[in-house]
């Protein structure tokens, strides 16, 4: 059994030496009520690096020299557990190890004949409800607005903006190179993309892919691209913060215009959320992502890095936009 651990707080941007790979050749051994798992699909996502650090947050932070955990998918090798057969396939936050010993609590069955196993991970887990409950209870959309997604090109971005075109909405989205704004507009829908790595005057980009204004924005990034957007925002916008990874391996705090002046100009509303807000209404959120799915309305687009070794570093490649759509590590 191969374990990861939290070796260092990382300083910046994570590296392969903040974290240590430990083995255990004993055999692990379950009581009644417990599972033996094995891993086979690892989410790695950014808000991780959140909890890399011993900052005050919405959740505690990881311990050194202690398991990494994140959402995994895992199959059940031996089972005194009266809910878990032998054989089932189960999604929750589980240790960075190989294999595991899980008195099941806050894993659910997944069937990998509905869907491919990843996609409990990704469109049917924790990243297609937060594209869902995030657009639509915050950003409130009504038919004909226009939806600005940043970080659209990746996992949760890229749901955001197909979710926006099945309701009606002009979606823009905004990536980090020709290839993903390409995908953006061929394979998820979107009306417009705008690559920032080569826009030099991104306010006058989005005003243009926007010529009605920003009525709803999906913020994934924050930074000068999000300050960009305030520029275009209409009244009564709404705008979901999601998350922050231009920012979150500052080591100095980032420089960035004032929102207020924006906000009370535009009576606009600016909300940041986490998914467990809307806990109570998981279920309404997954009938309609799994419906859109089968009718083929949605659809997704996956990353996917072999080898549990690799883990670290296709964490680390996040922060480059290595992804397109949603980073997984087969094991």
């Amino acid at each position: 059994m191969k374990t990861i651990l939290l070796k260092n707080r990382p300083k910046g941007k994570p590296s392969v030496s903040d974290f240590e790979f430990v083995e255990n050749d004993s055999p692990l051994d379950i009581k009644d009520g417990e599972l033996l798992l094995d891993t086979t699909y690892v989410s790695v996502d950014p808000y991780l690096r959140g909890r890399m650090s011993d900052a005050k947050s919405y959740v505690p932070p990881f311990e050194l020299n202690k398991p990494v955990h994140s959402g995994i998918v895992a199959k059940v090798i031996a089972s005194k557990h009266k809910e878990f057969n032998n054989g089932d396939y189960l999604a929750g936050m589980l240790n960075w190890s190989t294999q595991q010993v899980s008195n099941g609590e806050g894993l659910t069955k997944v069937d990998g004949e509905k869907a491919p196993l990843s996609t409990y991970l990704g469109i049917l887990g924790m990243t297609g409800l937060t594209a869902y409950l995030g657009l639509t209870e915050i950003g409130k959309p009504k038919k004909g607005e226009t939806l600005v997604v940043s970080g659209a090109a990746g996992a949760v971005g890229s749901v955001v903006g197909q979710i926006g075109k099945i309701l009606g909405l002009r979606v823009i989205g905004i990536a980090g190179s020709d290839e993903k704004v390409d995908m953006l507009k061929s394979k998820f829908g979107f009306d417009e993309g705008i690559n920032y790595n080569t826009t030099e005057d991104m306010t006058a980009a989005i005003a243009k892919a926007a010529p009605n204004g920003v009525d709803v924005y999906f913020d994934n990034v924050g930074g000068p691209i999000s300050d960009a957007v305030l520029f275009n925002i209409n009244h009564f916008a709404r705008m979901i913060i999601c998350g922050a990874i231009s920012v979150y391996n500052n080591t100095e705090l980032p420089k960035s215009v004032s929102v207020q002046p924006f906000l009370v100009k535009n009576s606009a509303l600016m909300q940041g959320f986490i998914v467990s807000n809307y806990s109570e209404k998981f279920p309404e959120a997954m009938k309609h992502l799994s419906t859109w799915l089968a009718e083929g309305k949605l659809t997704y687009s996956e990353t996917v890095v072999e080898g549990f070794e690799n883990i670290p570093q296709a964490f680390i490649d996040l922060f480059d936009g290595k992804n397109k759509g949603k980073m997984i590590v087969k094991i």
